[in-house]
Order: C-alpha cells, then structure tokens, then sequence
C-alpha cells in the first residue's frame, strides 16, 4: 500500500464525504427547524431528524436554509459548529430515511407508538441482540451514550458505557474508548457520533466487535456498513405533523408516535 492509499482508507471525511455525495441533485430544503431536544429538515424527498447537538466552534449558520439544495444542507454535517452538523445530519435523513429507499435494501419496521418509559419497543437494538450476546463466549459490551434501560445490560454481559458527561455510576469518560473498544465483542454507538464526528474513530477502533449505530440520528445508508458498521437501527418519518409539533413545542412529546424504528443489516 502507497503512502497516499493509506492516507485516503484513513481519512475521517470520506464517509461525510460519501454520504453527502449520495444525496441527489433536485430536492430543496422545504422546511426545518433546531429545536430544544430534536430537530427536523423537511424537503421535497422527505423528512429527517436528528438529536440537537449543541457546542462545538462558536458562531452558528447565517442562512436561512429553506430552498437550498438539500444536498447543500447535507454538507452542514461536516460543520465543527454542532448545531449546524445537527441540521446537516436531519438533512441527509430526508433523503436516506425514505422508505421506498430502505424497502429495497431489506430494511424492517417497528409501527410507531408511544410507551411508557419503563416499557420496550420489539426493536430495541439492545434486546434483539441481547440472544447473541448471551451465547457469545466472550459478553464484553460497550455502549457510547448513556441510553435509557442501558444498565439492563450489565444484568448479562461485561457491559462499559461510554459517556461525554457522567452522570451514572455504570458511566466511563468517553476517552475511554481508545482503551475498551479494541476487546469488544459488541458495540452500540449513538447516532450523535455522526454529529460530533467521533463516529469514524469509533467505529474504526470496534472494527472486531458487531457494531450497531442507534436512535434517530443514525443515518439508514449503507454507505456505514464500508466504514465498520454492522447494523443501523434508525428510524423513518411516519407522521411528518407529528414531527413538527414534537420538534417546536420543546418537549419531545408523541416523538415516539411519529417515527417509526427502522433497521438495516449488513447481511
């Protein structure tokens, strides 16, 4: 391998790169909106969401985004600004997050509902993989975002939580990940890694665990499974108004109600 091989195989905004790349030319940018909790990018494919991110370099987007090629949008991904990657990641979720796309790569559906906080939906990535787990001969875990339930876990495995702000006692400093994740057997990462750009590190560092990316943020392309992904456990868009009540009225409410838990498998 040449020197300049290495330095493309390696490079961190090839899959930015990439995923911007597959958003068509066409589609504009109808509607968005950052909210307190999630935000949404609305355009003439679909619609998008992602975790609003906030921090990162100073300064925030000046332009009003609305009738702007969404792939234009889709580059604020690249942005150390948080709150911009955080529109330019629901951005590249209006086009990848389509259904007529995922149906013809096999992907497979949770109806939307909402449940109460102690209840699980049939996807949840941690329970269906929570078999495999069990019957593996080594049950090192590592989960990078603290998820809610994500102690259920440690009820059957070695389990590590990576977090960025400690708040619970199973929670680990997230440097910790240059250290814990090469002995992975299995690996849950936040879709917010997309957004804060640790995901190429990451996932590079897993490359021998079963790597799942989790919660709406995930970007449903395969374009990850290149870059060391195994499963994306997403979401779609199934009740656009929800969506905009949810995002704008601050609290997340009937969130649950209007996506719909989506997955796509590397095999």
């Amino acid at each position: 391998m040449n020197p300049r091989e290495r330095t493309e195989r390696t490079d961190p905004w090839s899959l930015y790169r990439t995923l911007i790349e597959g958003v068509p030319d066409g589609p504009c940018v109808r509607d968005y909106c950052l909210g307190t909790h999630w935000s949404y990018v609305e355009a003439d494919c679909g619609m998008g969401v992602s975790f609003t991110c906030r921090g990162g370099a100073r300064g925030r987007e000046a332009r009003d985004l609305r009738g702007l090629p969404l792939r234009e949008a889709a580059r604020l991904s690249m942005s150390w600004r948080f709150e911009e990657a955080t529109l330019g990641v629901a951005a590249l979720n209006a086009y990848y997050a389509q259904r007529s796309l995922l149906d013809g790569l096999g992907a497979s559906y949770d109806d939307p509902i909402e449940l109460p906080d102690d209840a699980i939906r049939k996807m949840d990535a941690f329970e269906l993989h929570r078999p495999r787990i069990e019957a593996s001969a080594s049950k090192n875990v590592v989960v990078v975002g603290h998820f809610p339930h994500a102690e259920r876990i440690a009820e059957y495995a070695n389990l590590t939580v990576l977090e960025r702000n400690c708040a619970h006692d199973l929670d680990t400093p997230d440097p910790a990940c240059e250290y814990v994740l090469p002995g992975a057997d299995f690996a849950f990462f936040t879709g917010v890694t997309l957004i804060n750009k640790t995901a190429p590190r990451l996932l590079e560092l897993a490359s021998s665990a079963e790597t799942v990316l989790v919660g709406p943020s995930v970007v449903m392309s395969p374009a990850l499974f290149e870059h060391g992904a195994d499963v994306l456990a997403g979401s779609v868009v199934a009740d656009p108004e929800k969506v905009r009540f949810a995002v704008k009225n601050g609290t997340g409410r009937f969130f649950g109600e209007a996506l719909a838990m989506a997955s796509l498998s590397r095999l």
